[in-house]
């Protein structure tokens, strides 16, 4: 974990910059990928929440569960029973904008996790300042 200091804008910026963000989510969509089949199961996107909820003892396995379903079913979106790497590239991308609008205008500190989505925003958007001075 790290702390810094991150706002809507630098999120925005990065999901707008396609290119950047979709080899970013294909690259996370392929670490998720575990058997290499180029679909996400069930399984293999609770892995990746696993961590989140971790620690969240007031949560009964059955709530876990639904949750995980719920999920799924969101990134799903033709109903086939897995989940590839349009339909996560289009989820991934509506969250990140709903994280940027939670953050608004004003900079606050924030921990991130080293390689999650947040803080390549925030490298992206340095690694923008310097291209430019």
């Amino acid at each position: 974990m790290s702390v810094a200091i991150l706002d809507g804008l630098t999120v925005t910026k990065f999901v707008e910059d396609g290119d950047a963000f979709n080899k970013f989510v294909d690259e996370h969509f392929s670490a998720l990928d575990v058997n290499g089949d180029g679909v996400l199961s069930r399984l293999e996107l609770q892995k990746e929440f696993n961590s989140m909820l971790l620690g969240n003892e007031t949560s009964t396995q059955e709530e876990i569960s639904n949750l995980y379903e719920n999920i799924f079913e969101k990134f799903d979106s033709d109903k086939n029973g897995t989940i590839d790497v349009e339909e996560f590239r289009t989820e991934m991308k509506e969250i990140m904008l709903a994280v940027a609008q939670g953050l608004g205008n004003s900079p606050i500190q924030v921990a991130l996790e080293y390689n999650g989505f947040l803080m390549r925003a925030l490298e992206h958007e340095m690694g923008n300042k310097v291209a430019e001075e």
